[in-house]
């Protein structure tokens, strides 16, 4: 498999992972929360480098999750106890945790294996040279083999729940009054965004992964109101993004993950302008003064 096929696979799967669990918070309009979780979920990364002594270990992902549903119930905590806005309440959580992530760095930078351009920006097109070595032999690449691995467990999760997400997703209120585990199911969401952020990370970090987290879901709701078709809608965008991401950056030069979220920035606005073109068209068309 050549390289560049390996990055774009890798980008497919990110953005694939990201805009599933994505799409179930754009639906509950917590979209930042996903953004707060993929930069408080900083320092339970450190903590737990900084604890197992190197990266190759899953103990890292317990850490992330663990933060990951802290910065959720904080969140809650601020909104309901401290009464301030959800708004406030996410910006107050995630910057203070993330700051404290990057403090963590500066000062551990010595004894930790971890490099902090790599956790903020990650580069996606080292990937390739990441692989998984089982008795002294290679078995694939690294990332590709993570990112195929969250995606079996969101695929997994989401067939087995899709019901009560659904209902949840569209209506807390009515899902809570049939005896739906709203939190449980909330708290799961947050473990899942979690842990894709954390695959994420060697391929497109802590900021560019927000952009596949957000970007291809909102573009499925702009199309269609329907779980199962912004799902697959998703997909789609998360396929666009990463191929076309790749050969923009080959053309320019530039930031391959970059790239990916300004194909996905782009496809959106695309989308946008497309609504607009086809609404006023339909309007033309359709008019009643027209018919007359």
């Amino acid at each position: 498999m050549s390289d560049a096929l390996i990055i774009m696979l890798v980008g497919f799967l990110v953005a694939v992972n990201s805009g599933i669990t994505g799409s179930f918070m754009v639906l509950r309009k917590l979209s930042m929360i996903g953004d707060a979780i993929s930069h408080a979920v900083l320092p339970g990364i450190i903590i737990a480098y900084m604890i197992a002594g190197h990266r190759e270990n899953f103990f890292l992902l317990f850490g992330a999750a663990i933060m990951g549903v802290f910065v959720t119930l904080m969140i809650d905590w601020f909104n309901k106890k401290g009464r301030l806005p959800t708004d406030a309440s996410i910006g107050l959580s995630f910057t203070f945790l993330f700051a404290v992530g990057i403090i963590l760095i500066s000062a551990f930078t010595d004894q930790v294996d971890i490099d902090a351009d790599c956790v903020l920006f990650g580069e996606i097109s080292l990937v390739p040279f990441h692989t998984y070595a089982v008795m002294g032999m290679e078995i694939g690449t690294k990332a590709l083999w993570d990112n195929i691995f969250i995606l079996l467990v969101i695929i997994a999760f989401t067939i087995m729940m899709y019901r009560p997400l659904l209902i949840t997703s569209f209506n807390e209120e009515y899902g809570q009054s049939i005896g739906i585990g709203v939190k449980n199911i909330r708290l799961f969401l947050m473990v899942l965004v979690s842990l894709t952020t954390v695959f994420a990370f060697e391929s497109v970090g802590a900021i560019l992964v927000v952009a596949f987290l957000v970007i291809p879901p909102a573009t499925a709701f702009l199309i269609s109101k329907r779980l199962h078709h912004m799902l697959g809608i998703t997909v789609f965008l998360a396929l666009a993004s990463s191929v076309g991401g790749f050969y923009l950056a080959d053309q320019i030069d530039g930031s391959i993950a970059g790239s990916m979220s300004v194909v996905a920035g782009l496809l959106f606005i695309g989308v946008v302008f497309g609504k607009r073109f086809y609404k006023k068209f339909q309007r033309r068309t359709f008019s009643p003064h027209q018919q007359a």
